[in-house]
């Protein structure tokens, strides 16, 4: 379809901020991603809202995405339509014991909006780098907190640009999942319970944690956090450490001397080479324990040689 016609289409539905074949390495934590056929920054709900509508009518399928943490795009890019939620949706109140936040909001910065009013429950996220609505979508957590624990609604937006919204119950949350990973729908806004607490005392105990990640996870170097989910009664790192992969390289993805359910980008690490060390760990752990790991990271778009 000629660009002019993209382009025609997304602005005669009130789109403002639209490119085309743009690269989504620039748009993910891993610093790794082929281009999106289309990329839209919508700047309210509106234009949110036309962005699904401008979609639709060209018969392209969509994702959104916030900061591009937990997220894997291949080397051939996503044919198809992104959607960009960030500064433009990054507004957040506190009403009361309730914090409510639109989805591009940086998770660590809404839990440091609570703890600066004295509102405790959202610690767990300082250490979460995603946003708001990704953290909403696969129930992310951190130091045995989970989102699931604080949220009690989510306004997320369908596939026609209706607003719908869901309790905690309806959202039907599991370990790093809820019912938006299996439906089309964009997160708009989340409100999370909170309760009384103290500030110094929580801000004593977020310091701590994060002095032990510096220590202990590969801060310095790109990545998208765990890669793998912790199978339970233990741990990925350790399981994938104990079979000796710890500081394997396969070009410039390298699994983390630091962390070894961590894989960092050196400097030009390609998906396939992150794709290599994420199967050859899960085939070895398989192997010597008998533990099948399950990816944590959401893997999209299609290899280079598809375009």
């Amino acid at each position: 379809m000629p660009s002019a016609t993209i382009l025609d289409v997304f602005r005669d539905h009130g789109v403002a901020q639209v490119k085309l074949n743009e690269p989504l390495a620039l748009h993910t934590t891993w610093r790794i991603g082929g281009p999106a056929d289309v990329l839209v920054c919508p700047q309210s709900v509106d234009e949110l809202r036309g962005a699904v509508a401008a979609a639709r009518e060209l018969g392209m399928p969509w994702m959104a995405i916030g900061r591009g943490s937990n997220l894997l795009v291949l080397d051939g890019g996503f044919r198809g339509v992104v959607i960009k939620l960030g500064d433009n949706f990054s507004h957040a109140v506190v009403q009361g014991r309730r914090l409510v936040a639109l989805s591009g909001r940086s998770y660590v910065s809404a839990a440091h909006i609570a703890i600066r009013h004295h509102l405790r429950g959202m610690e767990f996220a300082t250490g979460i780098p995603g946003t708001v609505g990704g953290a909403v979508m696969m129930n992310a957590g951190a130091h045995g907190g989970e989102t699931k624990d604080v949220l009690e609604w989510a306004e997320v937006m369908d596939e026609y640009g209706s607003i719908h919204r869901l309790s905690n119950a309806d959202l039907k949350f599991g370990y790093r999942y809820s019912v938006l990973k299996d439906h089309p729908m964009i997160v708009v806004a989340a409100s999370f319970r909170l309760e009384p607490g103290d500030k110094a005392e929580m801000l004593k105990k977020v310091r701590a944690w994060s002095l032990r990640r510096a220590g202990t996870q590969p801060l310095s170097l790109p990545n998208c956090g765990s890669v793998f989910r912790n199978p339970a009664g233990t741990h990925a790192g350790f399981l994938i450490e104990q079979v000796g992969l710890k500081g394997l390289r396969r070009g410039d993805a390298q699994i983390s001397e630091k962390h070894a359910n961590f894989i960092v980008n050196l400097g030009r690490a390609t998906a396939s080479d992150v794709l290599w060390l994420m199967r050859h760990a899960q085939e070895t752990v398989r192997r010597e324990f008998g533990v099948e790991l399950e990816t944590e990271v959401r893997i999209v778009g299609e290899p280079a040689s598809g375009r």
